[in-house]
Order: structure tokens, then sequence, then C-alpha cells
């Protein structure tokens, strides 16, 4: 998918690579990808354990802005 020039399936303008930046409290994380309903907590906010989540890319298309967003493992910071 790094490699693979995407289309934007709105307009057929081509998509740009980013992401969804998460502000938590002391840090900037890559949004990730849970499956199933989001639960309460007290705490957090939201129960989700770090290590089931895949973290998310976004494609934004230069031409209408269109986002569309994919969950795999290399989306991950390095």
């Amino acid at each position: 998918m790094n490699d693979k020039v995407l289309n934007c399936p709105k307009c057929q303008g081509e998509m740009m690579r980013g992401f969804i930046l998460d502000m938590t409290y002391g840090g900037m994380l890559v949004e990730k990808w849970h499956k199933g309903e989001p639960s309460k907590s007290f705490w957090r906010g939201t129960k989700a354990p770090d290590d089931e989540g895949i973290p998310a890319a976004a494609f934004r298309c230069n031409t209408c802005g269109y986002l569309e967003f994919y969950a795999r493992p290399e989306f991950a910071a390095r």
C-alpha cells in the first residue's frame, strides 16, 4: 500500500497518505482502530487495550479533500 498510488473513489484525484493525530495527556499518538463497541472508563474516558488496537492511516484526496482510512500494523509510528 505504501508504493501504490491510490485514486479517490469520489473524484479520481490522487490520494496522499497521512495520519490523524491523537492528542493525549503528555503526548501525541497515531490513532488506532479497535473492534466492537466502545465502553466508558472512569479514568481514561474509553476502555481500549493498547495491544489490541491497529494503527490507522488516513489518505486524503488532493483534489476534493475526501478522507479514507485503513488500519494496518505497518502504519504504526517508527
